[in-house]
Formats: structure tokens, C-alpha cells, sequence
């Protein structure tokens, strides 16, 4: 405690005293805001010229001020011209969509159990699913899915009698 106070209650003293002190000086200027103080204000605008008194304009001289290598030094080189990419080639057994050359492909016979059904339509959907295929080529290879998953189907209905 001093002087009959606690350290907590001279903190608060002392506090009060500088805002009534800082309100007297504040009262001086009407169209300050109440708690605030200039401090703020000059310490970012230091070291913005006076013809950068718009806002874009300042952001930039403040970022010249922070980067030691102003504008006209820098070499401003040319952007290399992208080349459009390629047309992507159509897989050849994307363009086979007639039912017998799909029934070809998974050569489903009589022997085939369910097991060997399922892994011939995986092997297949691995190389025909459209989220596999280039965009341009999923028409195609939605034909093939649809075709080999009802032709495996049918497969799997006669399995199971």
C-alpha cells in the first residue's frame, strides 16, 4: 500500500488524472471524437507526400517506403504468350459404342460367377467411367458404361437362377 492506498487503487488515480487531462485538452477542438488521440493519425501518414493525398495513392507510397526498390528500377519484362493447349485424341475404344464390340470386350460366358462378373465390370470402369475420360469424350463413355453395366447385369440375372 502507499500512502494508504493500494497499488491497484494509485493505478486508478493516476489514470483518471491523465483522461481529465486529456479531456481538457480535447475540449479545446469540437470536432474531435471523444477518446481518441492524434498520435495515430500522423504516425501512419509520415512519410506520405502531399501530392498522394488520395487513398490509393498513399497505400502505394507507404509500400515504396517499406521496398527499397522504387518503380523505375525495376526491368518490366514481357509475359510469355501461352501456347493453347492441344486437342486431347479420342482413346480408341472410346469410339466403340455398339453393343456387340462392348460385349466383345468383356467377353461374358456361361462360366462367369458373380465374383468374375463384378471384377470384369471394375476392369472395365476403370478405363471407360466419364469422370475418367477428358470432358469431350464422356458421351462416349457414358455409352460404354451403360451398355456393359446392362449387359453385366443381365449376366449376373441369369447367374442367379
Amino acid at each position: 500500500m502507499l500512502f494508504g492506498q493500494s497499488v491497484f487503487q494509485s493505478v486508478l488515480e493516476r489514470l483518471k488524472a491523465e483522461e481529465a487531462s486529456e479531456d481538457e485538452a480535447e475540449a479545446s477542438v469540437a470536432h474531435r471524437i471523444h477518446g481518441f488521440s492524434t498520435g495515430l493519425a500522423f504516425d501512419v501518414m509520415e512519410g506520405v507526400t502531399a501530392a498522394s493525398q488520395r487513398a490509393g495513392q498513399a497505400y502505394l507510397d507507404i509500400l515504396e517506403l517499406e521496398t527499397p526498390v522504387a518503380a523505375a528500377d525495376q526491368e518490366i519484362q514481357p509475359q510469355p504468350v501461352a501456347e493453347p493447349e492441344p486437342e486431347p485424341v479420342m482413346p480408341d475404344h472410346l469410339a466403340r459404342t455398339a453393343p456387340a464390340e462392348i460385349a466383345a470386350e468383356l467377353s461374358i460366358t456361361a462360366a462367369d460367377t458373380l465374383q468374375t462378373l463384378n471384377e470384369k465390370r471394375r476392369a472395365f470402369a476403370k478405363s471407360n467411367h466419364p469422370d475418367r475420360v477428358a470432358p469431350a469424350f464422356r458421351e462416349n463413355a457414358t455409352k460404354r458404361m451403360m451398355l456393359a453395366n446392362l449387359l453385366i447385369d443381365e449376366a449376373v440375372r441369369r447367374c442367379s437362377r
